[in-house]
């Protein structure tokens, strides 16, 4: 039969209290901790400590503290240049897979674990299933996006702020809402105006 600390990573229910994971949780706690009382000045040490927590991180990335994680970033994997704004938080009691060149807006929300819906499985023994999140290369999610569990976006979408993604989002789009849900495609428009009426321009870039 399977510990608890196993079905963490299947999908199965279990016991987010048992000993062994709050043993190992706290562990990760402090690493964070330590993280978020960081100076501004002290770059190179965020650095240190973010190769230290995180399963995986690429080069270049950036988070601005205060960072929130379940377990420390111990079970999230980010690729390179990704960019976090202030307030990220990660509920990494399961695996969160960010390819490079990711933006995450001021607190944005990565939660993988979900509770029962049946009442009895909540009060007092408050089971626990936690499913991976997946999000693609060059994504941008605005401020105050919430992902749900098991949830995949593709490479190059953008995500609207405040929208609450449920269900997998496609690659090249750009989506919106509560829940959201795709709005259109990246198109030649987003290649000519950056915001309403404003053209990009190319030569002063």
């Amino acid at each position: 039969m399977s510990t608890m600390k196993e079905r963490m990573h299947t999908g199965d229910l279990y016991l987010p209290g048992d000993k062994d994971i709050h043993i190992e949780q706290t562990k990760c706690q402090e690493r964070l901790y330590d993280f978020n009382q960081t100076r501004p000045s002290e770059l190179d040490r965020r650095q240190a400590i973010m190769k230290d927590m995180f399963a995986e991180i690429g080069d270049g990335c950036y988070i601005e503290p205060p960072l929130h994680a379940n377990f420390g970033c111990k079970f999230v994997h980010f690729g390179s240049g990704i960019y976090a704004n202030y307030n990220l938080t990660l509920v990494d009691d399961t695996h969160i897979y960010v390819g490079d060149d990711v933006m995450f807006g001021p607190n944005v929300t990565l939660a993988t674990a979900g509770h029962p819906i049946c009442p009895e499985l909540r009060g007092g023994a408050y089971f626990q299933y936690n499913m991976p999140i997946h999000i693609g290369k060059n994504c941008w999610l605005g401020a105050g996006v919430i992902v749900m569990p098991g949830v995949s976006i593709g490479e190059n979408t953008v995500i609207g702020g405040g929208s609450v993604v449920t269900k997998d989002i496609p690659a090249n789009v750009v989506a919106v809402g509560n829940p959201c849900r795709v709005l259109r495609e990246i198109n030649e428009h987003d290649r000519e105006y950056y915001f309403k009426d404003r053209k990009i321009d190319y030569d002063k870039l």
